[in-house]
């Protein structure tokens, strides 16, 4: 292997970076002015240095974002940090440093990478969720919401991770376990401050379908997650006392196999057992068991073990009139439906389990088919659809004419309303962590309650000096020169919220914030953001799809409500890359199979590493890491390389040739039609199947046809071998952008070949001239003949007849018919 091209790389690289910067070749225009392309990667945690998987996603983007450069789009294509976090404040535990200068350090080391991968963001716009200027319009917008109920504080139940000690949302806990440092997560009962996604929990399910271009995946993950359930509240009355027992169902149809209900714990009817009595002690008993065994608790809803106790207390079935025991069970939570169910065992898997358990009745009142006879208990639960039976004036009737009927049953007798239930809760967004936003609202010690910090007050700075031990709570808390103020109301002492926000705030909103990154004055102005936005492609991974993508969903109708934008979903295509693998596994610190970039960038140069990420698989597939892959891509261009700077000065001097120039030569033709047929395959590739790794293969193939073409090379084939050199170049830009303005330079490109158009494929060249037939003998294949596409059928059946393989099948017989379709088929029909 030749090392010209390799000890070139690096200088090479480093001076189209140069030129691009110098000429500010990426910069966005404020509004765009004609066709828009605003083409988005999710943006970075900056952990300290990049990894093969962001070398990949920003590889995607970035191909993408060139390509839409050069068909005339004005592009936006912005980078940012999404840099607060625990990972920062665990780091400078750890180090003894400050996370805004850890945090600075790792922003600065990130970004010369990508820098030195020549990936063409629009730096002026760059942000960075830690610094004021951006989490300033955080404050801002919770403002907003707090005004309009959106943003409360409640006391719950929530995930807590003791490990990171921090509040986790329902989202961030993923098999029990937290999603950044995979510790049991447990349970705690705190004061929180929540977003009201729940407001918003049927539009977020209705417009999925007004989003065609992301993938079915994330829109069936999003649509399970937000778990809209059809059905009906039901209200049982409390026998012997005031009060009653509402209860969330989709099998109304069952209502009568009811024979018992479960509360939660904490329900407010429990009020009504005596004090003192056996049924209180058991109640307490097991509260108190909830409470010790919250380490290993049931993020979401799940638990271990089902347990529960007998109330005494009883309800009225308002269907069948049945009493019917409530039972208190640790299964069942206040924060979800009406923290009450009834319990059906013949028709639930669950309750099945546990009428077993504690020895309840179990009664069947849907059969399979007509007539089928019930069976008490039934060997198992049966949970499908069928035919009611012991339902009284229901019997005969199908599942689902019988709730109708039930229904509208019920609602004339004031005891049943249809409802509509989301599995989908509200976003709690309290951190009790230092390195994130804080919360704008202060807590007056007179009688103002919680009070909002005045706008002209924003933003709440982060103290610089703050304990930063990792215990004992909060270190906001522990800062007084922070906590201790006055309220903006009356004037009295106070003190500030010592919670943070979750980082998920963070990058719900930001991609509106590229838009008008330098706006003093308001988040954004909706003017120009309108003139960008949707994001017509964004890209990042799956493992979004109900974190991030639901909640940059909801902040855009929040800011829809708010006047601040006039779209309902904030992008219009998504793309959920694959992942790097080595070995068949993720690339991880942990499992040691990481691939560093900066060694490779070394030994290869961008444009290769660059190159094999999008190569070695379709975007959205995981891609296998192979060194031989990545020396095939280096040698790929150093092969383009050596073909095009030995010829660069004779070839610049080339004429171009004429739109049918080298047609009567099968050599020159050969060569035109392969460059005319790469371009008009990679543009469709690009422009609408989104295909990277195919436009790759066709550049290999186009560089065998130039290799084949130079074995013979005259004098006179230099204008054929530069169109093709000069199509090489300016098709090799968006996936290797340095050897194609080097290339484009050496054969007299004017200007970036960046801000070059993309070439047009030349219709006439598209169609060869020459097609391969197929020829049978007797309906079998025997064998092709390639012939002119208006060959008579004569010259073609002349031509199979001269095929030494096809006369084989033809010796001793005459031709009894031929029948040939033109360009397509010969048959000879033998006897």
């Amino acid at each position: 292997m030749s090392d010209e091209y390799r000890d070139q790389v690096d200088a090479l690289e480093r001076r189209w970076q140069e030129r691009w910067r110098v000429a500010r070749a990426f910069a966005a225009p404020e509004r765009p002015s004609g066709r828009k392309f605003y083409c988005l990667e999710m943006l970075p945690y900056p952990s300290g240095r990049l990894h093969m998987g962001h070398v990949r996603n920003y590889a995607i983007g970035d191909a993408v974002a060139r390509f839409r450069r050069m068909r005339g789009d004005q592009v936006l294509h912005p980078m940012g940090w999404d840099s607060f976090g625990m990972p920062a404040e665990n780091a400078a535990i750890q180090r003894g440093i400050h996370p805004a200068r850890w945090t600075g350090d790792n922003i600065a080391y990130m970004g010369e990478q990508l820098r030195r991968l020549g990936f063409s963001y629009d730096w002026d716009r760059e942000i960075a969720a830690h610094r004021p200027d951006f989490y300033r319009w955080n404050q801002w917008l919770f403002l907003r919401m707090l005004e309009r109920g959106l943003a409360y504080r409640s006391r719950r139940e929530v995930n807590w991770c003791d490990s990171c000690r921090t509040v986790l949302a329902n989202e961030q806990v993923e098999g029990g376990r937290c999603w950044r440092c995979d510790s049991v997560v447990g349970r705690r009962d705190l004061d929180q401050w929540f977003l009201r996604l729940s407001a918003y929990s049927e539009a977020l399910l209705a417009d999925l379908d007004r989003l065609p271009g992301w993938p079915e995946a994330v829109r069936l993950i999003q649509q399970n997650w937000i778990g809209r359930s059809d059905g009906a509240i039901v209200r049982f009355t409390l026998q012997g006392g005031d009060g009653h027992l509402e209860v969330f169902t989709t099998r109304l149809d069952t209502i009568r196999g009811a024979t018992f209900c479960v509360v939660a714990p904490e329900h407010p009817l429990l009020e009504a057992i005596a004090p003192g009595s056996a049924a209180a002690a058991s109640l307490e008993a097991l509260r108190a068991r909830m409470r010790a065994a919250r380490e290993s608790a049931r993020p979401g809803g799940v638990v271990a073990e089902k347990e529960g106790v007998d109330t005494g207390l009883r309800v009225r079935n308002p269907f069948g009139g049945e009493s019917l025991p409530v039972w208190a069970g640790n299964f069942v939570l206040m924060g979800y439906g009406t923290g009450a169910i009834m319990a059906v065992p013949a028709h639930d898997e669950r309750d099945y389990e546990f009428a077993i358990r504690h020895g309840l009745p179990i009664r069947t009142v849907i059969v399979k088919t007509p007539g089928a006879t019930p069976v008490d208990p039934p060997p198992a639960a049966m949970t499908d659809d069928g035919v009611l039976v012991r339902s009284g004036a229901y019997d005969g009737l199908a599942s689902e004419r019988a709730r109708a009927a039930m229904r509208a049953a019920g609602e004339a007798g004031g005891f049943a309303r249809a409802s509509v239930q989301y599995r989908l809760l509200d976003w709690g967004i309290s951190r009790q962590r230092y390195w994130g936003t804080p919360i704008p609202v202060i807590h007056c010690g007179g009688s103002c309650g919680t009070v909002a910090v005045p706008d002209a007050d924003l933003p709440v700075l982060l103290p610089e000096d703050v304990p930063l031990t990792g215990t004992g709570g909060s270190p906001l808390a522990q800062t007084e020169a922070f906590v201790r103020t006055t309220c903006p109301r009356c004037g009295g002492p106070a003190r500030r919220e010592t919670d943070t926000m979750d980082t998920f705030v963070d990058s719900s909103w930001y991609f509106y914030r590229y838009c008008d990154p330098r706006n003093a004055a308001r988040p954004y102005d909706p003017a120009t953001v309108a003139a960008w936005f949707p994001i017509d492609l964004y890209i990042g991974g799956i493992n979004q799809a109900h974190l991030h993508l639901i909640y940059c969903r909801f902040f855009t109708k929040v800011m829809r409500d708010l006047g601040l934008v006039s779209l309902d979903e904030p992008v219009t295509r998504l793309l959920c890359q694959g992942m790097v693998l080595k070995g068949g596994t993720a690339m991880s610190k942990s499992k040691g199979n990481i691939v560093d970039p900066d060694d490779m960038i070394r030994r290869y140069g961008a444009d290769t590493t660059r190159l094999f990420t999008l190569f070695a698989a379709p975007p959205e597939k995981d891609l296998e890491w192979n060194e031989q892959g990545v020396e095939g891509c280096f040698r790929f261009l150093e092969k383009v390389w050596r073909l095009v700077t030995p010829r660069a000065a004779a070839l610049r001097a080339a004429p171009p040739p004429g739109p049918r120039d080298g047609a009567g030569d099968a050599r020159r033709a050969s060569l035109r039609r392969k460059v005319h047929q790469t371009i008009a395959r990679i543009t469709l590739d690009i422009e609408r199947r989104l295909h990277l790794n195919t436009p790759v293969s066709s550049l290999m193939a186009l560089l065998n046809e130039m290799q084949d073409f130079v074995r013979d090379e005259g004098p006179a084939d230099a204008p054929y071998l530069k169109e093709a050199g000069r199509a090489m170049a300016l098709l090799l830009q968006p996936m290797a952008p340095h050897i194609s303005e080097e290339i484009w330079a050496l054969l007299g490109g004017e200007g970036l070949a960046l801000q070059h158009a993309w070439p047009e494929a030349d219709p006439s060249w598209l169609q060869d001239d020459f097609v391969e037939i197929p020829v049978q003998v007797s309906g079998r294949l025997r064998g092709h003949v390639r012939v002119a596409r208006d060959a008579a059928e004569t010259d073609v059946v002349a031509l199979a007849r001269g095929d030494q393989r096809i006369a084989t099948h033809l010796e001793g017989k005459s031709v009894r018919k031929v029948v040939y379709l033109p360009g397509r088929l010969l048959n000879i029909v033998a006897g």
